[in-house]
């Protein structure tokens, strides 16, 4: 099994990713093969994981995909890899809601046997650093806090304070970090502003991140802890399960959105594509006024198109190839931005008007994990087929849901949502493919089914 230590926090904002991201930039830059990877739903954080380490950055989320895909999925991602770096969600204990560890970054640590570092914002303390440590330290046994790193810093005697109040925790400091304003990424209404929408100054905070982390943290003793990881015993997750035996010559090509608009995906959703007989051909609908050659289905993912609906609008010819393919019963799965692309107009600028909907932004966040059961018979599952998926959006569509709706769902109120119309599936329910790998395998059969 690979090195591997888990990047924790006390809270959200303490300098999870600022850490993450540096060390898998400074170990890749000392010549070390790093696996990148994000505890919870989260699509922003591996897209700069991503760009650390040269791979893609993969989600272990052991609500949408259940407790037991978490070490076969970090194995699959983790293959042939020195060292794998795992940036936690939340504070180091919060989990999904109501369902005590399950999904925590501590819980995902657990499965994983792997060490953690805890990430503390010591801006507004000094000696009282020492309590906090030892209550995550010792709240849950079977976490192994392998040592801190105290970010924030704000001088040299400051970290002469923390350190001496560490010094009998029995959990080391493996480095301290300044404040560095120059490394902070911008952030939107959904968290940081994705890597494809500022990819050259994300470049140059990543180069600075690495830098930050050189300087101030102990790499030999973080990648010593790393190579302490308890053993682990399993396979590895591989998307081969859902190939299909005999597929008669000939592989139906499934154009998957991209670009700054849409930059919300999976890496397993275009592997278990592929490994159904896809050919998976990428698109960017900001720019390309038409589908890739021989489009036989089309998923549009997640991503930002409020931030860029006039320039989706702008792109007339794609949105009339868009219509034209949904209304001749091609597959077509939206997820969340999809639905908004899909739709009749987003913030008045007119979309694909493949449904009768609209769309606009909103002032209240929706985000949360949902219980849903697909409530019709659609192109990614029969009506009946149970799952857990993922909202996370500051938009509305009215009406939320078709004659036909898409996903009932349970939590945190009952309620139908989402479209299911000739062959398009649209909902702004998140899901990971690899939990029921026979959503990508029915996708391409009807694809490959014209």
């Amino acid at each position: 099994m690979v090195a591997r230590l888990v990047i924790a926090a006390p809270s959200s904002g303490s300098g999870k990713t600022t850490v993450a991201t540096g060390l898998m930039a400074a170990f890749t830059e000392a010549g070390l093969a790093v696996s990148p990877h994000k505890v919870g739903p989260d699509y922003i954080d591996p897209g700069y994981h991503a760009l650390a380490t040269g791979r893609p950055g993969r989600n272990l989320d052991a609500y949408l995909c259940g407790p037991g895909l978490v070490g076969p999925l970090f194995a699959h991602g983790a293959a042939g890899c020195d060292l794998a770096v795992v940036e936690g969600v939340m504070g180091m204990f919060d989990g999904a809601a109501g369902q005590g560890e399950l999904a925590s970054t501590a819980h995902v640590s657990k499965l994983l046997r792997a060490p953690v570092v805890l990430v503390v914002d010591a801006s507004s303390q000094s000696r009282s650093v020492a309590a906090l440590v030892h209550g995550f330290a010792s709240w849950d046994p079977e976490v192994r806090l392998g040592g801190v790193i105290l970010n924030k810093v704000g001088s040299a005697r400051h970290e002469e304070l923390l350190r001496e109040a560490l010094d009998s925790s029995g959990v080391p400091v493996l480095g301290a970090l300044r404040r560095a304003p120059q490394v902070r990424a911008p952030s939107r209404h959904l968290g940081l502003v994705p890597v494809a929408e500022r990819q050259a100054e994300a470049v140059a905070s990543v180069a600075a991140l690495a830098e930050q982390v050189r300087r101030g943290c102990d790499l030999e003793g973080i990648l010593a802890l790393a190579r302490s990881a308890g053993t682990w015993s399993g396979d590895a997750w591989d998307p081969g399960s859902c190939a299909v035996p005999d597929r008669p010559a000939g592989r139906p090509v499934v154009a998957v959105a991209g670009g700054a608009a849409f930059t919300f995906s999976y890496a397993e959703h275009a592997e278990l594509l592929t490994a159904a007989g896809a050919d998976v051909v990428g698109f960017d609908p900001l720019y390309d006024e038409r589908l890739p050659e021989g489009t036989a289905g089309l998923v549009i993912g997640g991503g930002f198109p409020e931030v860029y609906a006039p320039e989706l609008s702008a792109n007339e010819p794609l949105r009339r190839a868009v219509a034209e393919l949904a209304e001749s019963g091609a597959p077509v799965a939206a997820e969340c931005a999809g639905l908004l692309y899909l739709t009749r107009e987003l913030d008045g600028k007119p979309m694909c008007g493949v449904l009768d909907a609209r769309a606009r932004m909103a002032e209240r966040l929706t985000l949360g994990y949902r219980e849903a059961v697909a409530v019709s018979d659609s192109v990614l599952a029969p009506a009946g087929t149970r799952l857990r998926g993922h909202e996370f959006h500051r938009t509305v569509v009215e009406p939320g849901a078709g004659p036909a709706p898409a996903w009932g769902l349970h939590a945190p109120e009952r309620r139908v949502e989402g479209f299911v119309q000739r062959g398009v599936h649209a909902s702004y329910v998140h899901t990971h493919w690899a939990a029921e790998p026979g959503i990508a395998r029915r996708f391409v059969e009807r694809c490959a089914a014209g």
